[in-house]
């Protein structure tokens, strides 16, 4: 797996970033929803660049223009609910790429104990294309390995994984290097040191769910 920090290099990014982290300014529903999306949109930009592309004649009203754009079949897909907006920035980018969505979330036992269940899943085929995974936080790793292993036996196996997740934490970093084979690239905007012993990300910044959408019962 291939690991590409976007965050590391100054942009509008790291603010977008540093609004959701702030405890006062991610009281607004509506921002941090905005703010995730802004993010999700560079994300795909990134992501473009990575992509086949081949000239295609354009007419115009006045001629001929030859453009490069890319020919990359793309089906994007995310973890309900916190990974909407994210999904929705990606979306805006690449207008005309499939969908997944599936349902992954803790299951907790006794302690800090808890397994990832996934429920619900629904994909197109995936055989051959370009698989975009968003989640906004990778806090173990252990949802986004699961989901990937819902999707593909669901939908087939797809050419090359790209995973979006804005904050990780080193220890899902680490988890997914080994877990991963080489044609999945991880994107993220920050990776951050500490993971509690309830699996939380330190600093990291809360719920992304919550945050974007209300509490929850």
């Amino acid at each position: 797996m291939k690991v590409i920090n976007i965050g590391e290099s100054h942009s509008v990014l790291n603010s977008y970033l540093a609004e959701m982290r702030d405890v006062h300014i991610q009281k607004d529903r509506l921002r941090f929803r905005t703010n995730l999306k802004r993010v999700g949109g560079i994300f795909g930009y990134e992501i473009s660049k990575t992509l086949t592309f081949s000239t295609k004649d354009v007419t115009t009203p006045l001629g001929i223009a030859q453009v490069d754009t890319y020919d990359t079949p793309l089906v994007i897909s995310t973890i309900l609910r916190a990974g909407l907006p994210l999904h929705e920035g990606l979306l805006e980018v690449f207008d005309t790429a499939e969908t997944a969505f599936l349902a992954a979330f803790r299951k907790y036992g006794k302690g800090d104990y808890f397994k990832i269940r996934a429920d619900y899943c629904t994909t197109p085929s995936l055989e051959g294309k370009t698989l975009i995974l968003a989640d906004t936080m990778l806090a173990t790793g252990s949802s986004i390995e699961i989901a990937i292993q819902k999707l593909v036996e669901e939908g087939g196996y797809p050419a090359h994984i790209h995973l979006v997740c804005p904050i990780a934490s080193h220890f899902a970093v680490d988890h997914l290097m080994q877990k991963l084979d080489d044609n999945v690239t991880l994107w993220v905007a920050a990776i951050d040191e500490e993971l509690t012993s309830h699996s939380y990300i330190v600093p990291g910044l809360g719920d992304a769910g919550d945050l974007a959408y209300g509490g929850k019962l």
